[in-house]
């Protein structure tokens, strides 16, 4: 499942709509669609499951805190999915996603570090053929996500990330 919206967190903070939106397409959405997914696929006994989340979700920012706490749920909501259908060969792979050159990001001036969308995708096919829970993409966010993870939240709080 490859769906959701940024959306404009600065508008966001005076819109509830445009919160709803964020929530709705990158989470209430795509669980009440996974779940009867995998309500058929744990019938079948058999199956894969692949969700984009974001490495937003992984520590709560000024900058994406909406679009963030959503993919957040999501990762979690994985998490439990993946435990929950492990007895019946379903498979559940959780992408967290760092900053890749598409529409939902083409233009902005705060992205580094980005990959193109055919090495994010190679990179998703390698983790599937592995057998991975969890992947990172591109692989080096998972030890920026590790580092951002173990900043104390007294520090981080000042940080502009």
């Amino acid at each position: 499942m490859a769906a959701g919206e940024l959306g404009d967190q600065i508008a966001a903070r005076r819109d509830i709509d445009l919160v709803w939106r964020v929530i709705a397409s990158n989470y209430v959405g795509q669980a009440s669609l996974l779940t009867h997914a995998a309500n058929l696929m744990e019938g079948r006994r058999h199956g894969l499951i692949v969700v984009l989340s974001s490495v937003a979700g992984e520590r709560g920012r000024q900058g994406n805190y909406i679009y963030g706490s959503a993919k957040a749920g999501m990762t979690r909501f994985l998490q439990g999915l993946r435990n929950r259908l492990y007895p019946s060969g379903v498979c559940v792979l959780t992408v967290k996603l760092g900053f890749v050159d598409t529409r939902m990001t083409f233009g902005r001036s705060d992205m580094f570090l980005v990959s193109t969308p055919e090495k994010a995708a190679s990179s998703i096919v390698r983790a599937i053929h592995k057998g991975r829970d969890v992947v990172y993409v591109p692989f080096f966010w998972a030890f920026i996500m590790m580092v951002i993870r173990h900043i104390p939240e007294t520090i981080f709080k000042r940080l502009k990330l």
